[in-house]
């Protein structure tokens, strides 16, 4: 498959999140939740310095002056003060998440950008990016000098790569001197110094500032595996409960039950396909081990030729039989399509797929008040269930190098990534920041846009999150392993094969990048690594 006849989700949400091709693919016209509007709350509540107004409950998104926002808001004034910060900012944004910075949220509230500019006097010009060009451009910026943004925002896979070039700039005397808290145990990353490093670090130092939460989540039709029928014809054929799968052998055995590809229904649809699909590899490989069976050893030699990676990538293979028989061209369209249709049990996607077909305002979709949410399948070893799910794209916020202001660049990204801003952010629909912040699951208008069912899995799903390759040369190890998967699905190479073939090509690369550089890479990549076990 070529590069062009790949369907990124940036492109699926290229209209500002208002899922365009989403609608298309099942003729829908979703609307999105939005409180109706109240009076009431225009001043900030007793000891706050900033934050929104206007709208009920907006007292939960204002700050005081120690907090990471109102440290980000003071510094920046201090800086604007003293003639030392520009007039604005210029932010490379991905089309289809501007919506979030410019559209207000919830009614009678002002939008991130305007409370911003409001507070410190710098203005943010916003450039939009064409969805699935960040990177792209990002580079073209890098490489011909133009210096044309102070802030990119792009895939979190490409932060190795980009640190790397010198193109954005190491964060750690910011964050040090501006203490961004996204360790806090109440309010900030799930896991604390491990979601620290799996979010924001390479090689043990910051240079990026996550903005998104693309971790991949697990769904399920809750009528199907509720139904009294079905649970009485599953415990006669496999001699226990129906339930959502705690195991890979579990998924495999609802998945079976479910797939009825003459009435139109497949078990299981989490994707297959290229440039997608080897993120659910990651997930059955990443599992073979307690607490996670890694992709390189310590010195930088790949494991994914041994018995691990050839049963991960044989399983991988055979789940073809519940799928569509499209599968390995199936791309996110099909994908929301067909479970937003009632066609699909059991998928893994974003987690943002409740929100859009789970919602009583789309008039398309038949699952409305029918999803249900659980962990990712796992694998019993030694009296535990190791569950893993893994983090794919994640938008970014990195400074440039070329900025001439780099330190007010940081803080905008210190702000927006902080626990009040950041929830009030992506609580609004009109873009595709995910949650992932300990302050996102609780929050109302999140759990609101996102169903709060929805949230306390997802919650748990960051934490038992592996990271997918984002130090340099990760586009390359990709589509090593992304050609060679493909090539065990279509039946050109055995597991056996694909694997070894893989693993080659991922010495190679790691000769080409130089050695020493990826065995430090990969040293430090292990504190992003989860190590949460469930009982069996």
């Amino acid at each position: 498959m070529t590069n062009q006849n790949r369907v990124s989700r940036r492109r699926l949400l290229a209209t500002g999140g208002k899922l365009a091709i989403y609608g298309a693919a099942i003729g829908i016209a979703p609307r999105y939740i939005r409180p109706s509007r109240a009076e009431g709350a225009d001043a900030l509540a007793p000891g706050m310095i900033g934050g929104p107004t206007g709208f009920p409950g907006c007292e939960r998104y204002q700050y005081g002056p120690d907090t990471p926002e109102g440290r980000a808001i003071e510094a920046a004034k201090a800086l604007k003060g003293a003639g030392k910060a520009p007039a604005k900012i210029v932010v490379g944004l991905s089309d289809g998440s501007i919506g979030q910075l410019t559209q207000p949220f919830p009614a009678g509230a002002p939008s991130i950008k305007d409370l911003w500019e409001k507070e410190t006097g710098i203005a943010i010009e916003i450039v939009g990016l064409p969805n699935g060009q960040e990177f792209t451009k990002t580079m073209q910026d890098i490489s011909t000098k133009a210096g044309g943004f102070d802030i990119y925002s792009t895939d979190w896979n490409r932060l190795g790569d980009l640190a790397e070039s010198g193109g954005i700039a190491k964060l750690d005397d910011y964050v040090a001197q501006h203490r961004p808290e996204w360790d806090d145990a109440e309010r900030g990353y799930v896991g604390g110094a491990q979601g620290v490093a799996l979010l924001n670090q390479y090689r043990g130092s910051t240079y990026g500032v996550s903005l998104d939460g693309d971790f991949q989540t697990w769904v399920y039709r809750s009528d199907l595996l509720g139904d009294a029928a079905e649970q009485a014809a599953f415990k006669e054929s496999y001699g226990y409960d129906l339930a959502p799968p705690r195991t890979w052998k579990q998924l495999d055995d609802v998945a079976t039950h479910f797939h009825r590809p003459d009435k139109g229904m497949f078990g299981c649809t989490d994707l297959r396909n290229q440039g997608w699909g080897y993120t659910n590899w990651y997930q059955r490989y990443a599992s073979m081990a307690s607490p996670n069976q890694f992709l390189f050893g310590d010195d930088g030699v790949p494991l994914i030729a041994g018995e691990q990676g050839i049963a991960a990538t044989q399983e991988y293979v055979a789940s073809l039989s519940y799928h569509s028989p499209d599968a390995v061209s199936w791309g996110w369209p099909e994908q929301y399509g067909s479970f937003g249709s009632g066609n699909t049990a059991i998928t893994c996607a974003f987690s943002n797929l409740p929100k859009f077909l789970d919602n009583a305002g789309n008039s398309g979709s038949v699952v409305t008040g029918k999803v249900g949410s659980m962990l990712p399948p796992g694998r019993e070893i030694d009296g535990n269930i190791v569950s893993r799910s893994v983090l794919w794209f994640s938008l970014t916020g990195m400074v440039s190098a070329q900025s001439q202001y780099p330190e007010v660049a940081y803080l905008l990204l210190q702000w927006l990534g902080s626990s009040r801003i950041y929830s009030w952010m992506t609580a609004n629909p009109g873009g595709y920041f995910d949650p992932f912040r300990l302050s996102d699951f609780s929050d109302p208008l999140v759990r609101e846009t996102y169903h709060g069912y929805h949230m306390d899995v997802v919650r748990e799903t960051v934490a038992r999150t592996v990271p997918s390759i984002n130090y340099p040369g990760a586009t390359a190890f990709h589509n090593a392993l992304d050609e060679n998967l493909m090539a065990a699905l279509t039946g050109a190479k055995t597991a056996e094969q694909a694997m070894a073939d893989a693993a080659d090509e991922w010495q190679k690369i790691t000769r080409r990048t130089g050695e020493e550089k990826i065995i430090e890479a990969v040293r430090a990549n292990k504190a992003a690594w989860p190590t949460v076990l469930d009982p069996v």
